[in-house]
Order: C-alpha cells, then structure tokens, then sequence
C-alpha cells in the first residue's frame, strides 16, 4: 500500500475537484443527475478516509504519516506542496469528510431558494476542498491557501442563498475574516524570515525558540487575529450570528461543524508549538476571552427571539470551552479542546439541522410562534431534545467531554501560568454550564412542549423522512458513542498532543 500512503492526502482533497468539473458538464436541468454526481464525490472521498483510517499507525499518533515529502510548488519562496497527518488533525479530516456527505444528503429535498442545485453543490464539494486541505497542509502557505479558500464558497452560500438580511451577513463574514487573514499571513511571513526562510511546519516547530521572545509575541499576536477571528472568540465573534441566521441550512451545519474549527485547529497545529514561549504569555489573555465568550454567548442565547440565532450565540458559548482547553497549555487541556471540536462540529451540526427542519414546516424559528412539536412532529421533537441534552453536557452525551476536562484543566494549567488565575476561569467556565442548561432548556420548552400555536394547529406537520433520517441518524449515534466511549477519540489524540506541548518542556515549560 505504498502508493496508497503517498497519494491518499492528496486524493482526500482533491478528490472533490474531479466532481466539480464533472457537475460543470451536467446540464442544469438533470437535477437527479447533479446531485447522484455530488453524492458519489463525497462517498468517494470519505471511501479515501476510511483506508486512511484503516491504515494510519496508531501506535505512532503523535508522528506525521501519509507523509509523501516535500514537493516543489512555489520555488521562488520556498514553499513546498506538503501534506501530512497525526492523530490531532485525523479526526478533524474524518469530520469534514463525514459533515460533507450529510449535507449532500440531507440537500437532497431540501434545496434552498433561489432553485440552483448545481452552484450549490459545486460550492459545496470547494468548501470540502478547502477543509480537508486545511487539515492536511503542512506548509504555511499551503495552509494559507486552504485556509482562505472557503471564503469565497461560503460567501456566495451566505449571499446567493440565505435570507432576507444575507448580503449584509455575507459580507460582514467575508471582511472580519479577510482581515484576519491579512495578520496572519504576515505572522508567517515573519515566521520565514526569523525562523531560517522555511514555510515548512514541522521544521519551523523543530526549531521552537530560536526566535527571540518580543518577536515571538509579535507573530502571536498576528495568527491570533487570524485564528481567533475563524472560531470566533469575543469580541470578534460578532459576525458569527448574523451569518448563521441568515445562511441556507447546510451553510450553517458546514459552518458551525467544520469552518469555525480551522481557527482552533490553527492555534494547536501551528501558533502554540512554533511559537511556545509567547503562547505562554498571550495563554492568560486567551484564557481570559474564553471565559467571557462562554459567559456573554450564554446570556446572548437567552436574549434571542429566534432559534438559529440563539444556536449561533450558543457557538461563541461553546467554542469558549474549547479556547479554554487550548489556552492551559496542558495535554489535559488539548485534548479536552480537540474532543470539544469534535463534538461540537456533531451537536450544534445536528441543533442546525433541527431548526432549517422546523423552519421548512413552520416557515418560521421565532420561539414565540413555535411550540407544540412533540405533538405534531414527535420524532423531530425528541431529536431536539436529545441534541439539547448533548450540548448542555449531559453525562453519557459527546458534550460533556468536550466541556467538563476543558474546564477541569484549569484547575492545574501550565508551568508558567497562574494557578489562581486559571481557577478562577474555571468557576466562570463552570457557571457559564448551569447558564447553557437554562437556555437550552428554555429554547427546548418554547419549541417542543405544550400545544401548538393556533396558527399551526390544524396544519399537518410531517415527521422526520427519509433523506433527514440518513443524515441525521449517523451524527446521533456518534454523539451517542463517544459520550458512552471517549476513549475512541482521546486515545487517537493524546499521543499527537504531547508533541505539541513538547515545544514547553524544550524551552522549560511543564
């Protein structure tokens, strides 16, 4: 399987762009056959994923593999095309493969207007490409590329198909993000020049500490713009609920599920280990903005009026814990962070997919004017409910490890870090949980309880059908794995993430 180890990372993101150019050929009139074209794309790639997934050593997690070598791309700059992956970014890339599958699926009858199946899945087979790159790239400006790549797709998603406030919510997306782009990439153009003129990953995270501390804040300072931006932290989150609530359905899954991890994923696969002596540094500052994001995305949702904004406040929430996780600096920490993208990606993913579901029944997410779903649509009524239960962090639910071991590593952060400090982050984060029951508790009885409203209740309302049982059914039993099981994905990561934190022990961290 030599073949298959050097061409299998590139097959997984290019893949999708074999599919494009053969949706580019079908007439827009053969609906059936565009979508049968995406389909077999995504399950032709995630197909790549399961023998990466088959073959991936896991007793070496924490060494990069399905590494074919560095490949000349940009000679002029020494860049290279090179691709690699550990256990860190395996999960994420089996995510954006799985989330890419279930949003063609779940398309299939539920194509927003104006009526274009053919842009709109070839937009999404690009954002595919994007993410799975990202995931991949083991180049700074490999990464860059990937990185920015999903910006114009999702754009035009947000744009094209979302609704009535979607031009102002697209391009709110497109500039707070571009703007933290523009930092970031003169934070690896510095990187470059300090670091012995390599883009290259690995290299520049062997060569940890050899920059001089006051310049190593300042390249922080420009990937933190850039990452913090894409998660988003507070007080840059604030394009985060206007794209939600106005993007199509999938547009949000994929955008809370995926997009907002490549911001966390850049902070442990590039920030933290290249630059580990200013991530101690900035870790109090990034710390203290979890905290308050998980606080003010908290009484946020409680604000809200209509249910898709009050899941996209609940993301600020959230991601909050997974900032938290990464700014300890602890293997704890990371790999709490790690499972809290992932099962965030699988719950508010899911809460996603319910409200676009009851916003196609009711033709409407306003909380006042809902109610009563566990009447006429049982069985979409109890998958709420489940999926709130999951983001809470109920016990025996994926989201309770991505929360309760991210605020238990504050208790013990980094050497060099502050014990109090991080302690009393951990009460806030703490508090910021009994706030996440209330208002998904409270969204979950607006919605589902009681009777209908008078404006519904003759209306027939039909149940979960079919394309949404094959896209939702996969995303509930994972949630319900890997709560019963976490070792299934602790077990992929934690070896990876000793090798990030590795960057401190060497210049006397932990």
């Amino acid at each position: 399987m030599d073949w298959f180890d050097s061409w299998a990372l590139t097959l997984a993101t290019f893949l999708p762009v074999v599919g494009i150019v053969v949706l580019a050929f079908v007439p827009r009139a053969q609906e059936q056959l565009i979508k049968t074209v995406a389909l077999v794309t995504t399950i032709v790639t995630a197909a790549v994923g399961v023998g990466i997934l088959l073959n991936f050593d896991y007793g070496a997690k924490g060494v990069l593999q399905f590494d074919p070598g560095k490949k000349t791309w940009i000679d002029a700059i020494g860049s290279n095309y090179h691709v690699g992956i550990d256990g860190i970014s395996l999960p994420l890339l089996v995510l954006s493969m799985f989330i890419s599958i279930l949003c063609v699926i779940y398309s299939w009858d539920h194509f927003p207007e104006p009526h274009n199946p053919k842009a709109f899945l070839m937009l999404m087979l690009v954002l595919e490409v994007g993410m799975n790159g990202t995931f991949v790239a083991q180049d700074l400006i490999l990464f860059f590329v990937f990185f920015e790549l999903v910006l114009l797709p999702m754009y035009f998603m947000i744009g094209v198909w979302g609704g009535p406030n979607r031009q102002y919510a697209s391009i709110k997306f497109f500039l707070f993000t571009l703007f933290g782009s523009a930092l970031m990439i003169l934070g690896f153009l510095a990187l470059f020049f300090k670091a012995g003129n390599t883009f290259d990953i690995p290299t520049l995270i062997e060569q940890a500490g050899n920059i001089p501390h006051n310049t190593q804040l300042w390249i922080f300072g420009g990937l933190f713009m850039g990452f913090a931006i894409k998660v988003p932290m507070f007080p840059f989150h604030t394009w985060l609920p206007d794209a939600h609530t106005e993007a199509p359905t999938v547009g949000s899954v994929i955008l809370a599920a995926v997009l907002l991890k490549l911001g966390t994923y850049g902070f442990i696969r590039i920030a933290i280990p290249i630059l580990p002596e200013a991530a101690i540094t900035w870790a109090p500052i990034i710390g203290g903005l979890a905290v308050v994001g998980i606080i003010y995305g908290a009484l946020g949702c409680l604000a809200q009026k209509d249910m898709k904004r009050l899941i996209a406040f609940s993301s600020v929430a959230h991601m909050g814990f997974v900032m938290l996780g990464i700014a300890t600096l602890t293997d704890f920490g990371i790999n709490a962070a790690v499972f809290g993208m992932v099962a965030h990606g699988l719950i508010t993913g899911m809460l996603f997919f319910c409200a676009g579901s009851i916003q196609e029944r009711f033709g409407t997410r306003e909380l006042a004017r809902l109610g009563g779903l566990l009447v006429q649509a049982p069985k979409l009524g109890w998958i709420l409910g489940f999926c709130a239960m999951a983001s809470l962090g109920l016990p025996g639910l994926a989201g309770f490890w991505g929360e309760f071991p991210a605020i238990l590593s504050a208790y013990q952060p980094a050497a060099g870090l502050s014990e109090p400090l991080f302690r009393f982050y951990m009460v806030v984060a703490s508090v910021g949980t009994v706030f996440a029951a209330g208002y998904l508790l409270w969204m979950y009885q607006r919605t589902a309880f009681g009777t209908p409203k008078e404006e519904f209740a003759k209306e027939h309302i039909h149940d979960v059908h079919g394309p949404e049982w094959l896209a939702w059914a996969p995303m509930l039993a994972l949630i319900f794995v890997l709560g019963v099981y976490p070792r299934f994905l602790f077990g992929v990561t934690d070896e990876a993430v000793q090798t990030v934190t590795a960057a401190f022990r060497a210049v006397g961290g932990p």
